[in-house]
C-alpha cells in the first residue's frame, strides 16, 4: 500500500470523497456538484456558496479535541494513552484542539448497521460493528440558560425521566463554557479543564474512577417544571459524543448517581421501583441508596403520574415538539472519522490551499487534478517530530508551495491514517498493474463480492468498518455494482504457546491447586497469603483427570495447565522455520488445519506435529516403495477395479471431505483421510485409480507430498490443475445392515443383514444365531419385539 502505483488511487479515492455529499433523502452519495444551494447561501456570494459546499463534503476540515504528543509529535489514539502519558515511551499526552480532515462516516451509519443483517458473519462481530455504531432512539432537548439568551442541547434516550433531572453537566471543552463561567468559578474551570486535557476519552469514562467536576456557576431551566437546575462541568461527559452535554436524572443513571452523591446534589426519582426492589436495595422513595435504571410507572411527573414510561415518552416528545423545546432523535455513538496523521510517513493529501501574497490562508481547498497522481512524499532529510502540532512535511519548502493560473497555493502537510491504503486493497487485487483505473469495472463485475473474508477479530470496528464505509462510497458513485465488499467473515482462532504444568510445594510437599492462587507467574496459598513454590512440571508427568490435570505419580494433587499467547518475554514462540526444517512444510501446514475448528483459540503441541507427520509417513508408504533409490510404486499398487466395499468407503471419503472443505471444517477433512488411509494400508492390492482420487483429496493439505505421489503413480502434468473428485451417491447407499439382537433386554448378538428384510425372515436369523440359542436354554419365546432396520429383542421365560 505504500507503493506509488498502489496510493495513486488512495489519492483519488480520497478526491472522490472530496467531491462528494450525502443526500439523505435519497440515502446514497452524490456529486458535490448536485448539491442545492439555498437562496439565502447564494445571495451572500461565491465565498458563501463554497463555504457551504465544503461543509457538506463527506471529506471536511474540523477543529476536534486530539490527543497531542509532542514528544512524539503526532496525535495519538485514545487506546494508545494510559494514564495522561502514551503508550510507547511514557511521553506526557495532552488534550488539545486541532484542525484536522475529518471522513463524515455518520453519514452511512444507518447503511453500515442495517446492511449488517445481509452478512453472514459472526453474531459476535456484528454485535461489535452494531455496539461501535450505538444507535440509540430518543429526544434532543433544548433547556435555556438563565440569565441568558443562550441554550445548551442535550440528547437523551431517557425523555420519560425530565421531571428528574436535577443538574446538567457538560463537557469541559464545550464552547458554552467560556461563556457561561462566572468569574468566581473561572480559575475552578481552567485548572480542571486543564487537568481533563491530559486524559484519554477511555479514562474519562471508564464507570469504576471516581467522578470529578467543577460547578460553572451558571445554571439552566428545565423546560419540562421551569426550575432552575445547576451546570456542571465534568470528564464523564465527551464532547465529540451526542451535543456534548447531558441531562442529569441521578435517580435513574449509575454515573449521575455517583455524582451527585459526591457533589451532595438532588436525587429525585421519576419512575416508581417495585416494592421488592426498595426492599431488596433497602432504599426508599425519599432516599435511593442506588438509582433505579430499568422503565416502569412515571411518577413525581406533575400531570403524567402513572403513565408507563414507553408512553411519557410520545407524549413529553410530543409536548416538546408543540413548544419548539425538543424533538424526537435518533443518535449515534459513531463519530465521524479523523482522517489526518501529523508525520512524513503516510499518504499525501492531495489538496491545494490558496494563499496570499504574504502565505496567509485565504480559505479555498482545491483539489489537484487527477492526472497529477501519484503525488508522492518528497525527500526530508529531518522528518524528526518538532514538539509543535505542525506536520514534518511543513520543512520541504519546494515541495510545499504550488503556482497555478497565477495564484498561489500550499500543500496540505497531514497525511493520511495507515487504513487509507487498507481500506480497499481487495479491490486492487483484482487488477494490479491497471494504470487506467483502480480496477477493470468488467473485473469488479465478475469477482465482486469477497466471498471470503478471513482475519482476526481485532478488524471488527476499525478496518472492516471503514472498508465497508468506502466500500460503499464507491457503490454510491458507481464504480461497484454490490453494496458489500465481505460477504462471509470467519475469525480465525489463536494459536498459543504449548501447554505449560505448574505445581506448587508449600515446605518441600507438593499441594493442590484449589488451595492455591496462582496469575500464571507467582502463586500464594489462599489460606495464609503467603508465598508457595511453583515447579514446571514436564507433560509426561502430568495426567489429565476429569476436566482437571494431575501429577501421574499423586493423582490426588492437582495442577495448573495453561497455555498462554506466544511472546517472546514467556520465551514459548514457536519457529516455523525450525518445524519445516525437521518435519517439513506439509506436516506444519496439514497440523495446523488438523489442531481444531479453524475458529477455535488452540495451544501448540509437538506431539501433535509428529502425528501428522507420522501420518504422512503412513500415506507415503502405502504407495511408495521407500527402500528404493527412486519415487517407485509398491508393488501392491496395481491397475486393477477396485472392489465394492473400497469404492464405498472412497466415495464416503470424497464425500466427507468436501463437505468438510465447504464448511472450513479442516480437522474433521484430515480425520476422514486418515480413516481411508487405516482401511487402504492392509489392503493386499491397492487400485491405482482408487489411490489417484485419494491423492487428490489430500492435495490441499500436503501439496508438496501429494505431488511427488501424483508424479510416481504416473501422472504428468500438475495435480493441482485436475478437477476435484466427485463421489457418486448410489455407493453412499447401503446393501446390508447391523441388526443388534437383544435377549431379555441384553445385546447377545448383531446381524449382518440385507437391508430391508421381511420381519419373518429377520425372526427366523435371529433364532438360528448360535449366541441366541445358548441364551435362550430351550426356554419358551414369550414375546419378540422387531424394531425395523434398528433392533430384535426376545423376551424368553
Amino acid at each position: 500500500t505504500t507503493d506509488p502505483s498502489y496510493y495513486r488511487w488512495t489519492q483519488w479515492i480520497f478526491l472522490l470523497l472530496f467531491d462528494t455529499w450525502y443526500d439523505a433523502s435519497a440515502k446514497k452519495g452524490r456529486p458535490i456538484a448536485e448539491l442545492p444551494i439555498p437562496e439565502k447561501i447564494k445571495n451572500q456570494g461565491d465565498d458563501a456558496v463554497r463555504m457551504y459546499r465544503d461543509s457538506q463534503r463527506l471529506a471536511y476540515q474540523a477543529e476536534v479535541p486530539v490527543n497531542w504528543c509532542s514528544a512524539l509529535g503526532t496525535v495519538l489514539a485514545n487506546e494508545e494513552v494510559i494514564d495522561g502519558r502514551s503508550e510507547r515511551g511514557s511521553h506526557p499526552v495532552v488534550r488539545m484542539p486541532l484542525k484536522q480532515w475529518m471522513l463524515r462516516i455518520t453519514s452511512y451509519a444507518e447503511r453500515l448497521l442495517y446492511d449488517l443483517e445481509d452478512l453472514d458473519w459472526s453474531e459476535s462481530i456484528k454485535d461489535m460493528q452494531r455496539n461501535w455504531i450505538g444507535r440509540s432512539e430518543g429526544a434532543e432537548v433544548t433547556f435555556k440558560l438563565a440569565a441568558s439568551d443562550k441554550v445548551a442541547k442535550v440528547f437523551t434516550t431517557r425523555p420519560d425521566t425530565l421531571f428528574g433531572a436535577t443538574y446538567m453537566v457538560v463537557s469541559p471543552e464545550h464552547s458554552i463554557v467560556s461563556a457561561i463561567t462566572t468569574p468566581e468559578q473561572k480559575a475552578a474551570v481552567e485548572a480542571y479543564q486543564t487537568e481533563s486535557s491530559r486524559k484519554s476519552d477511555f479514562e474519562r469514562t471508564e464507570l469504576a474512577k471516581k467522578k470529578t467536576g467543577v460547578f460553572t456557576g451558571a445554571y439552566a431551566i428545565n423546560p419540562v417544571n421551569n426550575k432552575q437546575i445547576p451546570i456542571w462541568i465534568a470528564d464523564y461527559v465527551l464532547a465529540g459524543y451526542g451535543t456534548g452535554a447531558i441531562m442529569a436524572v441521578p435517580a435513574h443513571d449509575e454515573r449521575d448517581f455517583e455524582f451527585a452523591k459526591h457533589f451532595n446534589l438532588p436525587i429525585v426519582p421519576v419512575v416508581q421501583p417495585s416494592d421488592a426492589w426498595l426492599e431488596k436495595t433497602k432504599s426508599s422513595m425519599q432516599n435511593f441508596t442506588e438509582p433505579f435504571t430499568e422503565e416502569g410507572t412515571v411518577c413525581n411527573s406533575s400531570e403524567f403520574d402513572g403513565l408507563t414510561s414507553s408512553e411519557f415518552k410520545k407524549k413529553i416528545i410530543a409536548v416538546l415538539e408543540s413548544k419548539q423545546q425538543g424533538f424526537g432523535k435518533v443518535n449515534f455513538k459513531l463519530r465521524d472519522w479523523l482522517f489526518s496523521r501529523q508525520r512524513y510517513w503516510g499518504e499525501p493529501f492531495p489538496l491545494l490551499h490558496q494563499v496570499d501574497a504574504q502565505g496567509n490562508l485565504l480559505g479555498n481547498i482545491e483539489p489537484i487534478e487527477t492526472s497529477e497522481l501519484p503525488l508522492e512524499l518528497p525527500q526530508l532529510e529531518d522528518f524528526k517530530p518538532s514538539g509543535r502540532p505542525e506536520p514534518p512535511l511543513g520543512k520541504a519548502t519546494a515541495w510545499l508551495k504550488v503556482e497555478r493560473n497565477g495564484k498561489q497555493y500550499i500543500r496540505e502537510t497531514n497525511t493520511m491514517p495507515q487504513w487509507a491504503g487498507s481500506c480497499w486493497y481487495y479491490l486492487r487485487y483484482i487488477d494490479p498493474k491497471n494504470p487506467k483505473a483502480f480496477c477493470d469495472p468488467e473485473l469488479l463485475n465478475a469477482w465482486l463480492p469477497v466471498d471470503l473474508y478471513i482475519g482476526g477479530a481485532e478488524h471488527a470496528v476499525l478496518h472492516l468498518l471503514y472498508s465497508r464505509f468506502w466500500h460503499k462510497l464507491l457503490y454510491d458513485r458507481g464504480y461497484l455494482n454490490c453494496k458489500e465488499p465481505f460477504q462471509k467473515l470467519i475469525n480465525q482462532g489463536m494459536i498459543l504457546g504449548e501447554m505449560e504444568y505448574t505445581a506448587f510445594q508449600k515446605e518441600g510437599k507438593f499441594i493442590s491447586q484449589s488451595l492455591v492462587s496462582f496469575d500464571g507467574i507467582s502463586a500464594t496459598e489462599k489460606k495464609t497469603d503467603l508465598p508457595v513454590e511453583c515447579i514446571k512440571i514436564e507433560e509426561s508427568k502430568a495426567e489429565k483427570k476429569g476436566d482437571s490435570f494431575v501429577l501421574l505419580e499423586n493423582p490426588e494433587i492437582r495442577i495448573d495447565a495453561r497455555a498462554s499467547k506466544m511472546s517472546k518475554s514467556r520465551g514459548n514462540v514457536i519457529n516455523p522455520d525450525t518445524v519445516v526444517h525437521d518435519y517439513g512444510a506439509d506436516s506444519l501446514r496439514l497440523y495446523e488445519m488438523f489442531m481444531g475448528p479453524l475458529e477455535a483459540t488452540k495451544p501448540w503441541n509437538m506431539n501433535g506435529v509428529e502425528g501428522v507427520y507420522r501420518f504422512l509417513a503412513r500415506v507415503w508408504r502405502m504407495i511408495i516403495d521407500d527402500r528404493a533409490e527412486h519415487n517407485t510404486l509398491l508393488e501392491a499398487v496395481k491397475d486393477i477395479p477396485a472392489n465394492q466395499e473400497t469404492l464405498r468407503m472412497l466415495h464416503h471419503t470424497i464425500k466427507r471431505v468436501t463437505d468438510d472443505l465447504e464448511h472450513y471444517r479442516f480437522n474433521t477433512a484430515i480425520s476422514a483421510m486418515m480413516e481411508f488411509t487405516n482401511f487402504l494400508t492392509p489392503v493386499a492390492d491397492k487400485p491405482k485409480s482408487v489411490l489417484k482420487t485419494f491423492v487428490q483429496l489430500l492435495a490441499p493439505f500436503a501439496p508438496h507430498l501429494a505431488e511427488e505421489v501424483w508424479q510416481a503413480l504416473g501422472e504428468t502434468s500438475s495435480l493441482s490443475y485436475q478437477p476435484w473428485p466427485t463421489y457418486n451417491p448410489d455407493l453412499l447407499k447401503l446393501d446390508t445392515i447391523e441388526i443388534p439382537v437383544q435377549v431379555n433386554g441384553k445385546i447377545r448378538t448383531r446381524l449382518i443383514v440385507a437391508l430391508g428384510l421381511a420381519d419373518d425372515a429377520l425372526k427366523e436369523l435371529a433364532l438360528a444365531d448360535p449366541k441366541v440359542q445358548e441364551f435362550i436354554a430351550g426356554k419358551p419365546i414369550k414375546k419378540m419385539i422387531i424394531v425395523p432396520g434398528k433392533l430384535v429383542n426376545i423376551v424368553a421365560v
